[in-house]
């Protein structure tokens, strides 16, 4: 069985028939060490709406998610073109090594499925999948996804408090209470379009430093997420 890594689709166990992909279940996985994700949009919708397309810049929609978390745009915006959407399905955060399942999800009659959630602590990062074609065949098929820099933000490293689109500074790091000490790692970017993140920089410096964050701990190599879709 050949592997192709990042968006590209294994098929488990395929069925001899073909259907139309209108039933999913749909498993999600965190592979990182230290990253949580915020509450998760999954979405079908048609090929005519995208909730991010590397390359370029991030809708104000997009930035709502990768910068505080918020999904509700997104999710607005693609409902309004007709897409089915489930929110949130691991009820908050999805800690790392943690899975959220969502049972039966209605694509009404949508062919693409799209995934995002942004990625703590960072200052724009999220956990994308990108216009995945749903199969007609029935079966499981894995997806592994990258985590992307909306390239709306500066990746400064400083947890603030922030999270509003416009404010810079990461908004938390899930389950510690920080106090800013760190300089900061960047004050700019060069790259303003959706594009793979670099990853966390961090350092060890507790009482200053660069980045408020902890390189030994923080830090994480692609892919981040696991997807398991199965088609009814």
């Amino acid at each position: 069985m050949k592997t192709v890594k990042l968006l590209s689709a294994i098929p488990l166990a395929l069925a001899a028939h073909s259907v139309h992909a209108d039933m999913l279940d749909i498993e999600i996985t965190n592979l990182t060490h230290a990253i949580h994700f915020t509450p998760l949009l999954i979405s079908a919708h048609n090929n005519g709406m995208s909730l991010f397309k590397p390359g370029v810049m991030a809708s104000s929609e997009l930035r709502a998610m990768a910068e505080g978390g918020n999904i509700a745009p997104l999710s607005e915006m693609v409902a309004g073109f007709g897409a089915s959407n489930s929110l949130n399905p691991a009820e908050g955060l999805l800690a790392p090594a943690s899975s959220a399942s969502i049972m039966r999800f209605d694509t009404g009659n949508n062919s693409y499925l799209s995934i995002v959630a942004m990625l703590l602590p960072t200052n724009d990062g999220f956990v994308g999948l990108n216009d995945w074609q749903i199969p007609d065949t029935a079966g499981s098929y894995t997806l592994y996804l990258n985590a992307y820099d909306a390239g709306t933000e500066a990746n400064d490293e400083i947890v603030n408090g922030g999270g509003a689109p416009g404010t810079p500074g990461i908004p938390a790091i899930p389950g510690e209470e920080t106090v800013s000490t760190a300089s900061g790692v960047t004050s700019s970017e060069q790259n303003h379009t959706v594009h793979i993140h670099r990853g966390n920089v961090g350092d060890v410096d507790s009482e200053g430093g660069k980045s408020d964050l902890d390189s030994r701990v923080h830090r994480w190599l692609n892919p981040v997420a696991k997807v398991v879709v199965t088609v009814k």
